[in-house]
């Protein structure tokens, strides 16, 4: 595949480190890794067979389609970051038309966006491609601005337009993270009881998480943990960001660690940060996807080949690129989209 070579020299000097790494923190054969048979990993869980059907629809659509791996484009940013912002390098988005359309094009698994946006859609367009409907969102039109995740929509509402999953946030560390929690987990079964599937944002959010100029928001010890709270929420899929450090709850001084933690099960290679991340879903039995992050332009294309080489290499089952896509050209949103894809159905890039 003359293209993934020219993609995976995107990486540039980190290019033969990603790519000839090998995890000796925790080895590829203590992971549920992803495989065309994935969803079975819920045959024996509490899940009713509508709940798997639906998961099952997730992993079986688009270009990315029973390999295990997932291709979603989430767009929520209308909301949490202010429609404005979001649009305004390429304001077709403001017609939440062109967001399924982009999704359709670039052959995703599924689009998550907003109640409101897929609703008024939802006859032309939910039996086409399985809608995803984030039920909370942090409004940042409170002045100042407060971090915190309320409910916008209901499951039920979800489930009527024919969503096939829900998807929610909660910000783990926050001061409202326990009612978050609370809201999470009954939001979560009512969704299982009607037969979708969850997935859950599982961030962590806390002004003094940062230190000395340091963001321990996004530590593997701490963003891991997050997951472990997440999967304990029954979420069926994890969707986490890359850990960029890690020594978050030794820096800071709170919760409980081991000494193994650090130097047994994680090394400072990103990989091996990601793998931490994809172990506290209980080894991987869930699914995590790591999330593509804000776009800077130029370097979208380059830091969206490496986020997906260390996710699939870590383990991980998949990206959810969202601000890389539609803040650019629709053909070169879908190029985007496309060359992520390429990571994971590539046979050139395998598990570390």
């Amino acid at each position: 595949m003359k293209d993934i070579f020219q993609l995976l020299d995107l990486l540039g000097n980190d290019k033969e480190n990603l790519l000839n790494h090998v995890c000796k923190t925790i080895a590829k054969n203590q992971i549920h890794l992803p495989n065309k048979d994935s969803v079975d990993s819920f045959l024996n869980s509490n899940r009713n067979e509508q709940s798997i059907r639906s998961i099952n629809q997730l992993y079986h659509n688009g270009n990315l389609s029973g390999t295990g791996y997932l291709s979603i484009l989430p767009v929520d940013q209308g909301v949490e970051h202010t429609a404005g912002s979001s649009f305004s390098p390429n304001p077709i988005y403001f017609d939440p038309e062109n967001i399924l359309k982009l999704a359709l094009e670039a052959g995703c698994n599924a689009v998550a966006s907003t109640m409101g946006g897929l609703a008024l859609l939802s006859r032309k367009y939910a039996h086409k491609i399985p809608f995803i409907v984030k039920i909370n969102h942090n409004e940042l039109m409170t002045y100042p601005n407060k971090y915190d995740q309320i409910m916008f929509a209901s499951v039920r509402d979800a489930w009527n337009m024919g969503a096939v999953a829900v998807g929610a946030t909660v910000y783990f560390g926050s001061a409202e993270s326990d009612r978050q929690i609370i809201e999470v987990a009954h939001a979560f079964e009512e969704a299982h009881n009607l037969g979708m599937a969850t997935i859950l944002w599982c961030y962590t959010r806390n002004k003094a998480f940062i230190k000395d100029g340091i963001d321990y928001n996004i530590a593997a010890d701490i963003t891991g943990q997050a997951n472990y709270l997440g999967v304990t929420l029954q979420a069926d899929i994890i969707k986490q960001k890359l850990p960029l450090n890690n020594g978050g709850f030794t820096t800071l001084k709170f919760a409980k660690t081991n000494p193994d933690m650090y130097s047994k099960l994680s090394s400072e290679h990103p990989i091996d940060l990601c793998r931490y991340q994809v172990l506290n879903c209980y080894s991987g039995r869930i699914g995590m996807i790591s999330s593509g992050g804000e776009s800077k332009g130029k370097t979208d294309f380059a830091e969206a080949v490496r986020t997906a080489v260390i996710n699939k290499r870590a383990g991980g089952s998949g990206v959810i690129m969202g601000r890389k896509s539609f803040q650019r050209s629709f053909s070169e949103g879908v190029k985007l989209i496309n060359s992520v894809q390429k990571i994971y159905l590539s046979n050139e890039i395998t598990i570390a």
